[in-house]
Order: C-alpha cells, then sequence, then structure tokens
C-alpha cells in the first residue's frame, strides 16, 4: 500500500537513543501534568519509585516527529520553601538523577534503579491559578536547566474572561511558554516540539535574582555556598544552593552543619545579621519577596475581559469531541455514522450493483473445463467489484473526510485509552469500525495510521471483527435459529476475543512501541480533490492486491468442484468438521469454499445439506457451533491478500494459523458446554 509521503524538518542531528533527551514533568497537583503524560505515553509505562520511598513516578519513550523523548511524570511539588514531605526526594533527582553527590551518599535510602538526571523541565501551571504556581516557576528558574511551561486549561481561563499575554509571560520567564488544553489534546503537539527544540538549544532560564535588598543581605550566604570545597560536595547552581541555605532549615543546611561545620557556623552568623537588617526574618522575607514578584508578573501578563477564542461553534464541537465526558458522545456518533454507512449505505449500494451482478452471472453454469475457468474468473472479478463498490469507496471517502476535517484526530485522542488496553493507539479506531463492514478497506486504513508493531497487532486483531457479509449469516441462521438472545451472544464474542487475542499478542509482540504525540489540528472542509486524490492513493492498490488472489482462488475452487473432489475434501476434513466441531461431514466444502467470500458459505451449506431448513439436519448446539466458527476462521481470501502486502509472508501466514486456531478453540468453548446444557 503506497502511502503519502510524510515530511519532518531537520534542526540538527536527530535525538534519538543515546542522544534521546529526559524531559520530566513537573507541578503542583491538579495543574494537569498527569493527563499530559497519559496524553503522550506509550502503551508500556514504566513505573518506579525515587529512592524507593515515597510515591511512584511514570516513564515512558516518545516520539516527536523524527524524534525522541524519555518522558518522565515527577510527584507532584508545591515549593521548595520548606523542604518536607515527598519534595526532597524529588529535588535530588531533578538535581542529581541517581549520582547523588558526596554530601547525600549516607543516607539509608539511596536510588534503586538508573534514573539520569532531566535534560529538560516541563512545568505545567495552571492558567487559572496563575499566580500561585509563578512562584514555582521562580524556584525552577534557579536549577539552571532548560525549562518549558505548559500553561494549561487555557479553556476555563478563557471562560472566566482571563486573558494570558503567553508572548509576555514568556519574555519575562524567558522560557518558552505553550498555551494548552490537555484533557482535550489541544496544544500538545506544539509544546513537545517545543520541549525538543529547548532540549536541542540547552538554554536555561532567565536567571530570577530576588530583590535588591535581599540580594545584599544573602551576599555571605552566596559567598559560602560558591566555596569550591562546598559547590563540589553539593554540586548544584550555587544561586539555588544559597537560596536554601538561607530560607530553610531543612535539608541543605542540615548537610552543610554535618559536612563543614566551620561554614556552618559562618552560614549562622550571616543568617543572624540578615535577620536584624531586614523587617522580618530573612527565610520570611524571600518568601514574601518571592510571592511578590510572582504577583507582579501576573498583574503584567493577565487581564479581565479577555477575548473570544475562535467561533463559538467550534468550542461547541470540542466540548461534542474532546471533552473527557462528552468527547465519548461525540466519538460514539462518529461510530454510528460509520456503522451507518456499513449496514444501510453499504448494504443499499451491494444491492444495486453486486447483488445484480450475481443474479445475472446466477444462470450460466458451464460444464465444461473451459467455461467452468471462465466462470470463475467472472466470480473473481464480481467478488472484487463487492469490495471496492459497496464498501472501499463510500467507507474510503467517509475516513478521509474525517481526517481532513480533523474529527479523526478528536475521536482518536479520546478513545486513546481504551485502545491502550490492546497495546495500540487510539489512531486505529475507526479502522476497527470499518471492519464491521469490510476488513480489506480497515486493513487500508491501518496502513495510513499505524506504523511498525501497532500495524502489525492492529492488522491481525482486525481480521477478528464479523465483516458484514459474516454478519449476514449470524443474523440469517442466528436469528431463525437460536433467537435475539443468541445472535446477541455472538456479536459479543467479538470483542471479549478481540480482547483477550489482544492480550495474548503482547507476549508475541513486546510493548516497546514508543508513545505518540496525536495533534489537534483546526477543524477544515475537505475540499472535493482532496477526498478523490486521498480516496484514489488509499484504494488503487486493491486492484492489484486483491484481484489476482481472487481470480486464482476462485478458479482453484471452481476445478476442485468441477472434478468432482467435493467427497475427499470432506473427507480430508472430517478432524475437524466432525470430530472437532461435531457437525456434518458434508460441511466441509461450505467451509473450505467460505474463504473465497463469507456469504457463498450460507448457500453451499444449504446445498450440501439438500435444504434449507436446518433445524431438521442440524441441532441448536451444531448450528451455534458452525455459527461462531464462520465467524471467526480464516478470513477471505482478499483479506489475506491485503495481510500479505501490508505484513509480508510471515505474518499473514501466522494470522492464518492464529484465526484456525482461534476459532477451533473458541467453537469448543461454546460446543463443549452446549451439549452439556441441551
Amino acid at each position: 500500500m503506497s502511502l503519502p509521503p510524510h515530511t519532518f524538518p531537520l534542526n540538527g542531528p536527530l535525538m534519538r537513543g543515546v542522544r534521546r533527551p529526559r524531559v520530566a514533568i513537573v507541578g503542583q497537583a491538579r495543574t494537569g501534568k498527569s493527563r499530559i503524560f497519559r496524553a503522550a505515553s506509550s502503551t508500556s509505562v514504566r513505573h518506579e519509585r525515587l529512592a524507593g520511598i515515597g510515591p511512584a513516578y511514570e516513564e515512558c519513550q516518545v516520539e516527536v516527529g523524527l524524534d525522541q523523548i524519555s518522558l518522565v511524570d515527577l510527584p507532584a511539588i508545591d515549593s521548595f520553601h520548606g523542604l518536607r514531605g515527598d519534595v526532597p526526594v524529588v529535588l535530588k533527582y531533578l538535581l542529581w538523577g541517581d549520582r547523588w553527590p558526596a554530601i547525600a551518599r549516607h543516607e539509608a535510602h539511596q536510588p534503586e534503579s538508573a534514573f539520569a538526571a532531566p535534560d529538560v523541565l516541563l512545568l505545567v501551571m495552571d492558567a487559572t491559578a496563575l499566580e500561585r504556581d509563578l512562584e514555582l516557576a521562580l524556584e525552577l528558574a534557579q536549577i539552571g536547566k532548560p525549562m518549558v511551561v505548559a500553561l494549561n486549561r487555557m479553556d476555563e481561563a478563557r471562560d472566566k474572561r482571563l486573558f494570558i499575554n503567553v508572548r509576555a509571560l514568556s519574555a519575562k520567564l524567558g522560557v518558552p511558554v505553550v498555551p494548552t488544553v490537555a484533557h482535550m489534546g489541544i496544544g500538545l503537539a506544539d509544546l513537545f516540539s517545543t520541549v525538543i527544540r529547548a532540549a536541542r538549544e540547552g538554554r536555561a532560564p532567565t536567571p530570577q535574582l530576588p530583590s535588591p535588598h535581599i540580594a545584599a543581605q544573602m551576599a555571605p550566604i552566596a559567598g559560602i555556598a560558591s566555596q569550591a570545597d562546598v559547590a563540589t560536595a553539593f554540586a548544584m547552581p550555587t544561586t539555588f544552593l544559597a537560596l536554601q541555605l538561607a530560607e530553610n532549615n531543612d535539608y541543605f543546611f542540615d548537610e552543610l552543619r554535618c559536612h563543614f561545620s566551620f561554614r556552618h557556623a559562618a552560614l549562622l552568623s550571616a543568617r543572624d545579621t540578615a535577620d536584624n537588617a531586614l523587617p522580618r526574618p530573612l527565610s520570611d522575607e524571600i518568601h514574601a519577596d518571592r510571592h511578590h514578584r510572582a504577583a507582579l508578573l501576573y498583574e503584567a501578563v493577565t487581564r479581565p475581559g479577555g477575548e473570544q477564542l475562535g467561533p463559538r461553534w467550534q468550542r461547541w464541537a470540542d466540548e461534542l469531541f474532546l471533552h473527557p465526558r462528552w468527547g465519548f458522545v461525540g466519538s460514539l456518533a462518529i461510530f454510528a455514522l460509520v456503522l451507518f454507512f456499513v449496514f444501510e449505505v453499504s448494504a443499499f449500494l451491494d444491492s444495486l450493483t453486486v447483488a445484480r451482478l450475481i443474479a445475472w452471472a446466477e444462470p450460466w453454469q458451464p460444464t465444461d473445463l473451459g467455461g467452468v475457468v471462465a466462470r470463475a474468473v467472472v466470480d473473481g472479478f464480481i467478488g472484487l467489484a463487492g469490495i471496492v463498490i459497496p464498501y472501499m469507496i463510500p467507507l474510503v471517502v467517509l475516513l478521509v473526510f474525517l481526517e481532513e476535517s480533523g474529527i479523526m484526530h478528536r475521536v482518536a485522542f479520546v478513545v486513546d485509552r481504551g485502545f491502550h488496553r490492546l497495546g495500540l493507539h487510539g489512531g486505529v479506531a475507526l479502522p476497527f469500525l470499518m471492519g464491521l463492514g469490510c476488513n480489506v478497506p480497515a486493513l487500508a486504513a491501518t496502513a495510513a495510521v499505524t506504523h511498525g508493531r501497532d500495524r502489525t497487532v492492529a492488522s491481525l486483531l482486525i481480521t477478528f471483527l464479523p465483516c458484514s457479509a459474516r454478519s449476514a449469516i449470524l443474523l440469517a441462521l442466528g436469528g431463525k435459529y437460536l433467537g435475539g438472545l443468541g445472535v446477541f451472544g455472538l456479536f459479543m464474542l467479538a470483542p471479549i476475543v478481540v480482547s483477550l487475542i489482544g492480550k495474548l499478542l503482547k507476549h508475541r509482540y513486546p510493548e516497546t512501541t514508543p508513545g505518540m504525540i496525536q495533534e489537534i489540528p483546526p477543524y477544515a472542509m475537505p475540499t472535493l480533490h482532496a477526498l478523490l486524490a486521498n480516496t484514489w492513493e488509499r484504494s488503487r492498490d486493491i486492484v492489484t492486491i486483491v484481484l489476482p488472489l481472487l481470480v486464482a482462488g476462485s478458479i482453484v475452487l471452481a476445478l476442485l468442484a468441477h472434478f468432482g473432489a467435493d467427497d475427499w475434501i470432506n473427507l480430508a476434513l472430517t478432524p475437524i468438521t466432525v470430530w472437532w466441531l461435531g457437525l456434518p461431514v458434508v460441511l466441509g466444502v461450505p467451509i473450505l469454499f467460505g474463504v473465497l467470500r463469507k456469504e457463498l458459505s450460507l448457500l453451499m451449506v444449504f446445498q450440501a445439506l439438500g435444504t434449507q431448513e436446518m433445524a431438521g439436519v442440524l441441532d441448536t448446539t451444531q448450528i451455534a457451533t458452525f455459527l461462531v466458527f464462520l465467524t471467526f476462521y480464516v478470513p477471505c481470501v482478499s483479506t489475506f491478500a491485503m495481510m500479505l502486502k501490508l505484513l509480508g509472508r510471515r505474518e499473514a501466514i501466522f494470522s492464518l494459523v492464529l484465526s484456525v486456531g482461534a476459532a477451533l478453540v473458541i467453537a469448543a468453548a461454546v460446543r463443549w458446554p452446549l451439549e452439556l446444557l441441551l
């Protein structure tokens, strides 16, 4: 399947492998930092405790264009004014990673796993509580690491009529500031692109010095922190160490007393002098000064009565498609639209085109070898028309429309976490739905939105979805002989089977796929040219991929029937049909011919049994077993052809074996309990 090319700008050497930067998400509780992590995280997340104590951090790899990052979600911190609770250990990891300096090597709780110090700090701030979070930003700026600010909850700030001048805030902090709405995925693509740029440039924030009257009183303390022996032992920026020694009686104060008792005495003297010279104790004065500078910064970059961002209909649409709760309603509406195309539009087109072609060819029943081969070729072309006309064209057009309009990206973002349970990303949601119509366009759509391991796993799982042809058999036979409850049970087996096999596939395909940043593009009305061009791009190879196998398979099966090989086929399949499934031996041929087109199976079942009233030949257990097996075993030959094209011979054959094996196991699991109960 040829796919449209993707281009990414190269601004320097790729940051992958050993060059992959480590990015730590920091911030106060309830700012949305964990939402940002979950939106970007892969299906495989590592959980560890900092030095074996405190709350766990989470880590995963994330793809950002052609670059990669190691993304770490650290426990929430509110301030470094008073190092209590979990704050000291978080601060140690921000400063040193797992390579603690001399002053920390005597502690009982040492690093238990590799944890390199972060290269970039990603500070998440709440736009509705900006003044509070600005104090933490001023403190983090002293650590001296590149920093990017995610100004989150911009939608709530807008609703409160609060305007924040993002450019001015960025200039005053000296760090990039990116507005985001994390729970809707808005701004996250720009955010992580900015993170990569910050990692590549390695530029630290603008120093945020205290007010001059405080700086003057802190000069002796800064002198102590900058002494060569102290600076070496603490291995941290001296400006940050000086602030900690000046305002806290906690961790760093105690370590200085233990390791440098003579400098500790000088520190106490300097603090006493500052306390006497200032209106308040030095610690309180530093804290009040930071609060005051944050308030001034807040007033400089905000004003009430903010402008409305974008048309109202766009905000309503985002509430429908991206809201954590309402977003599922919007996604269900899109899913319902796809199902409408599958069961209504596609069925209508099938009745107008393919059904008439089948009826036209039905009277032609040649008996000579040449006629049999010619009829088989015609059946192959009819099979191709049955894929392309009712299913491929309308469903691919719908998929392209949803992509071009920006809706599909929003649906993928909302359902992403659910698909993570299968080890996949949310981008496969609509291809999965398309599989209910026909597996072939679903596989083509999967190729367009996935790659690598995700493409393989998604393609394997899609073959277990009952396409419309299989659904028609389930509805026709199940509805007549098993009742509504039986049909409901048959259809409910599909998601259960997909979930279970998805979990089993994790062992064959380990979850090493990095996370992806799902871009939320602006809404757009697709042009007719874009719709037609992209539809053709995704559909043109179907003829060359599917048609040869359809025709070849049709000829082979027709020749087998022509030369009277039916009895031999039934005999060869006896271990499956009779011994394992408990079905009549004559159903071997319908099972085999089902790989050409599933709807042929129903007609051939009636022919093999010699009646259209199956209840007189098969009991309820046999009907249920046959329908379950037909639902999950070997996808049709056109689906197998797509698997060959997308995944190669090895994985296509594995799909074949997996389908047959799963169908046999599931059918037996249905048969044996029913035989005991009925």
